[in-house]
């Protein structure tokens, strides 16, 4: 049976690492985002697991992950980080004390109005678009952000932040973003509206701008290890995915591996079939939206060079490096196994990225 091991030790140093890297400052909050399933971790064993290792803040991104935290007892302050204008959803985010995030002038009036039905002031961190084009206040629509938010009776701002758009390669538009934000801010403040703690960074920012870091930090893909750039933290890959070898056999000299037919073997060869493939995140990276366009053309000469070249990814069988032939299949691979001592049901590893793992595959924690 497939499944993801993760390995406690490495996940918890990676945390104290995290902590070593802000604890100059003790005013600095850690919030922990647990979105994407807990980065392919489980996410509520996930968030248990930061919560026993002294993490007390929460974010997330849609309204399912708050409910699933919520309703498995998980009672610590919990940020929603996408901004909703649907009635029916703020109410029930509000209803299960999730922290709203208002990002527009009807967002806001329906908050208001919910707290104003429920007679409590509804928390909430107000986002700011400093040039990501997704959830927020555009930055230079200040008056607007100051007629909409000055006026909200039933509102308790705790934080205001903004999302970098690309913090892992463009340091000069991340520093832009960040003057934006920090100038929209200061015009909040100069007309009496709470702004409440600040938060800018995520894991990239976080890294590689400590100036950044005002009242907290959003930390997300650190705590598993696997970031967008040099690792200059040390930091540890802590999980796997692992399956078995469920099938041996010989193929003769010519014979045609996978689809496209872009294998095939120069000589007699013994094989393992392992049902493990794209489905369950083999070779599944960061998708080509988050690439600049030099990765995209690098990412798409690696394709064309591993179509002409057969260029190979291995796997780990007993500890030996395994070659994949052929294109990687939905749910199997092939792997060369000739001149190995390999047999039914041994242990594969793949060194993948656990995110883009099917939440479906059970979760193992050692």
């Amino acid at each position: 049976m497939n499944s993801v091991v993760i390995n406690k030790e490495d996940l918890r140093y990676n945390i104290e690492k995290i902590k070593e890297y802000i604890i100059k400052d003790d005013k600095i909050k850690l919030i922990a985002v647990v979105k994407s399933n807990g980065y392919g971790l489980g996410i509520v064993e996930y968030t248990n697991f930061l919560i026993d290792n002294g993490i007390d803040y929460f974010a997330v991104s849609t309204m399912e992950e708050a409910l699933k935290l919520r309703k498995s007892g998980i009672k610590e302050k919990l940020l929603m980080l996408s901004s909703t204008c649907i009635e029916e959803d703020i109410r029930t985010l509000i209803e299960n004390n999730i922290i709203i995030t208002i990002g527009s002038k009807e967002s806001a009036e329906i908050a208001n109005k919910i707290g104003q039905e429920l007679k409590q002031k509804v928390k909430a961190h107000i986002k700011i678009d400093t040039g990501f084009g997704r959830y927020g206040f555009v930055y230079n629509n200040r008056e607007q952000m100051i007629q909409v938010l000055k006026p909200l009776k039933n509102i308790k701002i705790e934080g205001t932040f903004t999302h970098f758009s690309n913090a892992y390669y463009d340091d000069k538009y991340t520093i832009l973003q960040f003057e934006r934000f920090i100038n929209c801010v200061e015009v909040l403040k100069m007309n009496e509206i709470e702004t409440g703690m600040l938060h800018v960074c995520n894991t990239s920012a976080f890294i590689k701008f400590p100036n950044m870091h005002l009242n907290a930090v959003r930390i997300g893909s650190a705590f598993n290890g696997r970031v967008s750039f040099e690792n200059s933290m040390g930091l540890r890959k802590i999980g796997y995915l692992k399956s078995n070898v469920a099938e041996i056999k010989t193929l003769p000299k010519g014979f045609n591996i996978g689809y496209s037919n872009i294998y095939k073997t120069k000589k007699e060869t013994k094989v393992a079939i392992i049902p493990c493939g794209y489905s369950d995140g083999v070779n599944v990276n960061v998708g080509k939206d988050m690439l600049r366009f030099i990765d995209k053309i690098r990412y798409i000469a690696n394709d064309i060079k591993e179509l002409l070249k057969k260029q190979q990814l291995f796997v780990k069988i007993n500890r030996q490096r395994c070659p994949i032939l052929g294109r990687i299949g939905t749910y199997h691979i092939t792997v060369d196994i000739t001149g190995k001592d390999i047999r039914i049901d041994d242990e594969v590893v793949f060194d993948t990225n656990i995110k883009y793992v099917d939440s479906s595959i059970r979760r193992e924690w050692k």
